[in-house]
């Protein structure tokens, strides 16, 4: 039974080895991120307003809940690479976990209530990362992404947005996948910040650039680790 004994602990676990946990999370997908070639790293933990930035390393206000990474323009972007990026949290938690167990089995560390919620919580972070479930804002769980990545699942598929100049209209159009215009403007730089930023919000994407009638690759944007 939870008891008022139980209080500090509780404190502890939340106010601590969880953040601990979520960032050896996030550091997994961002390891193999930056393996692949990732540009543009950042690690969030917490969230609400931004407390301090340090490098790549972003600390909101809530930093005891939430966390993700994020990255743009892969070098290496088949299905394997992505597979290792959604991987990478779950195996940097278990082997975490696993190095404290093997350590206090050495003897090396004092087994006690720290490196007990450590491991209790990573399992925990380990289980639900590789629930293949979609979350209630409608973006999915590493275990479900992974499955879909194997599976080829076409929802997976890249959006691509282009950003091209008009001859007849003389202005620079931001294009969908369907050569659906999004928008015109007259500046080039506006039209590469409004595809840059739908690319952003709907990943994963590829944002390409026609101009002179030559298509170059701007930017891509795979789908953001939690």
């Amino acid at each position: 039974m939870f008891g008022f004994q139980d209080i500090p602990k509780f404190v502890l676990a939340f106010f601590l080895v969880l953040p601990i946990i979520s960032f050896l999370h996030e550091a997994g997908h961002v390891f193999f991120a930056w393996l692949m070639g990732g540009r543009n790293i950042r690690v969030t933990v917490g969230t609400g307003d931004v407390l301090f930035r340090l490098g790549m390393l972003e600390v909101r206000k809530y930093y005891f809940w939430y966390g993700l990474c994020s990255f743009d323009n892969l070098k290496y972007k088949h299905r394997i690479a992505n597979i290792l990026i959604f991987s990478g949290g779950m195996l940097f938690n278990a082997i975490a976990a696993i190095a404290v167990m093997y350590f206090v089995e050495k003897g090396t560390v004092e087994a006690g209530m720290l490196t007990y919620q450590f491991t209790y919580f990573s399992m925990y972070y380990i289980f639900f990362a590789l629930l293949p479930m979609p979350y209630p804002d409608g973006s999915y769980s590493d275990g479900k992404i992974i499955l879909d990545l194997i599976r080829n699942k076409p929802h997976l598929a890249e959006n691509t947005y282009r950003i091209t100049w008009s001859e007849e209209e003389e202005q620079w159009q931001v294009l969908d996948y369907a050569n659906t215009t999004l928008g015109t403007f007259k500046e080039e730089e506006d039209a590469l910040d409004r595809a840059h930023q739908l690319a952003q919000e709907n990943r994963p994407s590829r944002l390409l650039h026609t101009k002179s009638g030559k298509e170059v690759e701007v930017s891509n944007y795979p789908r953001v680790p939690l």
